[in-house]
């Protein structure tokens, strides 16, 4: 492979890969608990929560390739198997089948660890002066937020947060 020369050094793009990847890691885990809780809620509010978790969970697929495809483009690998991203993930799966209510509350779990992750490569993208992936990391903390919000009202008795 040809020396990349884009303006961003050698060990800031290996810290940005880092990062990203653990970005990556849990987009991929809530993405499949979010997709297992889909086709196992059940309750009064099935028909809602079964669309709305269909909704996050095939937003969370067309992220991964965008995610993935940055990594490659900083000259690294992409984690690509299930241990790699237990491995790197701050979420966990689910082994059970757990109520309706518990569902909403893991994957707003869920949500908010991912923020969280992608908060921190955030900041090393953007002290590293690399603009594609800060805003590629941005518009996920703003998809994410919104997607804990909704999860989020669920979960709320009339009283607020």
């Amino acid at each position: 492979m040809s020396k990349i020369n884009i303006g961003i050094s050698t060990e800031d793009r290996a810290n940005i890969a880092a990062a990203l990847s653990r970005v990556l890691a849990d987009s991929y885990m809530l993405y499949l608990k979010t997709h297992n809780f889909h086709w196992n809620v059940t309750g009064p509010m099935f028909q809602t929560l079964h669309v709305m978790f269909m909704e996050q969970y095939t937003e969370l697929w067309n992220a991964l390739d965008n995610i993935a495809e940055r990594i490659r483009a900083l000259g690294h690998f992409a984690p690509g198997t299930y241990a790699r991203f237990v491995e790197l993930s701050s979420i966990k799966e689910e082994a059970g089948v757990p109520t309706a209510q518990e569902m909403i509350r893991q994957l707003v779990d869920g949500q908010e660890a991912l923020i969280r992750t992608v908060r921190e490569a955030f900041k090393i993208a953007d002290d590293a002066n690399d603009q594609p992936s800060a805003g590629m990391l941005s518009d996920r903390m703003e998809i994410h937020e919104k997607n804990a919000w909704m999860l989020r009202s669920f979960l709320e008795n009339g009283q607020g947060a």
